[in-house]
């Protein structure tokens, strides 16, 4: 499996770094980092499309999905079927967000030994980042600029709403406490770790920000939700 992780992933995308950095970088591992960052983004974004179109459809129905709990709440039988028909019915796999953890996390492991042992074995390294920024050494500047951005991004993906806080889903009271819980661990643990891999994190955070910004025009969710709330007689 480790044989498997190098060969396939670990490698290929550090002698990938190595390759922007002598060649498009201009010296600057720092630019090279964001090339990479960007690049594996642009290259996984139908996986995070799928993801981020299945968490909205799933707002849009979790007021038909707490009816049905409460309809069918003696008879679980009956709530699985008909919950397993409105997810088809709407085309969206409950389990999509796994699916895209899974992806990501060995690409996420990968990047972190490569930014933090494989990154050492660069010839003739520069580990200045626009002249001045040392990626060897902490910077809380790039962890805060990188949790301010992943703040963001996840108040995007949220609905606007204006319920009260006992009127919140689970799933909704769940959204919220991520958009404080993620940027503060971020800090908690980017911190202490070389700026390189704030600059990685910060990179894909801001590319996750324009990304949901054109997944939320394209879906346009808003204004699904308002819709589909009134139709249910929910404002």
């Amino acid at each position: 499996m480790v044989n498997l992780f190098n060969s396939y992933l670990y490698n290929p995308l550090l002698n990938f770094l190595i390759y922007l950095y002598h060649n498009f970088s201009f010296g600057d591992i720092g630019i090279a980092v964001i090339l990479l960052t960007v690049l594996v983004r642009i290259v996984l974004f139908p996986v995070f499309y799928k993801g981020a179109k299945d968490q909205a459809i799933m707002q849009k129905i979790a007021p038909k999905l707490k009816e049905i709990q409460v309809k069918h709440k003696d008879d679980k039988e009956k709530q699985v079927k008909e919950t397993m028909a409105l997810y088809k019915d709407h085309k969206v796999n409950p389990f999509s967000q796994i699916f895209l953890l899974l992806i990501q996390l060995p690409i996420m492991i990968a990047i972190f030994k490569i930014f933090s042992v494989g990154i050492k074995t660069i010839s003739n390294l520069n580990p200045y980042f626009l002249g001045f920024v040392d990626l060897t050494q902490k910077n809380l500047i790039l962890v805060l600029i990188a949790a301010a951005l992943q703040f963001y991004q996840t108040k995007l993906m949220l609905p606007k709403t204006d319920k009260n806080a006992k009127d919140l889903s689970p799933a909704e009271k769940m959204g919220k406490q991520m958009m404080y819980i993620g940027p503060v661990m971020t800090v908690l643990i980017f911190s202490s770790l070389p700026s390189v891999i704030s600059l990685y994190w910060l990179t894909f955070s801001a590319f996750s920000v324009i990304q949901q910004i054109v997944i939320n025009k394209r879906l346009n969710i808003n204004q699904e939700l308002k819709e589909e709330g009134k139709k249910m007689g929910i404002e």
